[in-house]
């Protein structure tokens, strides 16, 4: 039987995985507001992957999702998680696998208050995707890593899941704490999202900057010591270690944003996320908190 996966936000990430996923003969449903929906029925999605020629897709576009699927990604951004789980009738995942891949902590929380026992952490590696015009993306990396656990599922629905991504392409490692996949993410993206945004350099600039540099090293410490606090244990040096493995000319999502001239909401979900189990245990982050501060005017 056909496999149907949705994509709740057909952005950068959301829209690279719903040409792979239709290239992988899926049924893939995009679900997007009106506006979203009639451009990219219209006109697809294009994807400039490592240099390829362009591939163009057409998905299916809804407004909201009442079908069935054997698999929901949510791709949206934080500020429009709300709004975009509204979209998405509960019947249609339940007996799906809800995977989000955000950074943060708190959307984990909001997503399974909407589809109860059928939600799955996960984590985005080795990946990078931005886009070039409103239906044209660029995917400059290979295909991307997700990590994912889920303490509620039951290990078939995971693994299952699992052979969904990697059908498409997508390599997959499944885990078996959930908290361990979020903070894994979260101790680096604390730093570099507002630094990179702060900046507007890249991870290679700001690695090899003498100032820069020993600031972003306190801030991982910083990080690793609030995770250490919540029960999961990050060794400072080996997440700076992925860090300087990091693309010189890698940037983040937030960045890119902030440079377009969109505010850069996603701070607050992710720094101010882990700034605020810092203050739950005491934990003192002079330079992440100086770094959350000063986007707060971007």
């Amino acid at each position: 039987m056909r496999k149907t996966v949705a994509i709740l936000g057909p952005g950068s990430v959301g829209g690279t995985f719903a040409v792979h996923f239709v290239n992988a003969d899926y049924r893939t449903l995009c679900v997007a507001p009106e506006a979203t929906v009639r451009l990219m029925a219209f006109g697809g999605i294009s994807l400039e992957s490592n240099g390829s020629p362009p591939l163009v897709v057409r998905p299916e576009m809804v407004e909201r999702l009442t079908v069935p699927v054997d698999l929901l990604i949510v791709t949206v951004r934080p500020d429009q998680l709300d709004d975009a789980l509204a979209r998405v009738e509960p019947d249609a995942v339940a007996e799906g696998v809800v995977l989000p891949l955000l950074d943060g902590l708190d959307h984990m929380d909001v997503i399974r208050a909407r589809f109860p026992g059928r939600v799955a952490a996960g984590a985005l590696w080795r990946f990078d995707a931005y886009r070039v015009g409103r239906l044209q993306i660029v995917q400059p990396t290979p295909l991307a890593l997700v990590t994912m656990a889920s303490s509620e599922l039951p290990p078939d629905d995971v693994e299952r899941a699992s052979r969904l991504l990697q059908g498409a392409g997508i390599d997959v490692e499944i885990e078996e704490d959930e908290q361990r996949v979020l903070w894994r993410r979260l101790v680096r993206m604390a730093v570099l999202a507002p630094a990179t945004t702060l900046t507007q350099r890249t991870v290679g600039e700001l690695r090899t900057d003498h100032e820069w540099r020993p600031r972003l090293e306190q801030a991982v410490v910083e990080a690793c010591t609030v995770a250490d606090a919540e029960g999961v244990h990050l060794m400072p040096s080996a997440q700076w270690t992925r860090i300087t493995e990091m693309d010189p000319d890698a940037t983040t999502s937030v960045a890119r944003d902030a440079r377009n001239g969109h505010r850069a909401a996603e701070i607050d979900a992710i720094t101010g996320a882990l700034l605020r189990v810092a203050e739950r245990h005491g934990v003192a982050c002079p330079v992440l908190s100086e770094l959350s501060a000063r986007t707060a005017y971007f």
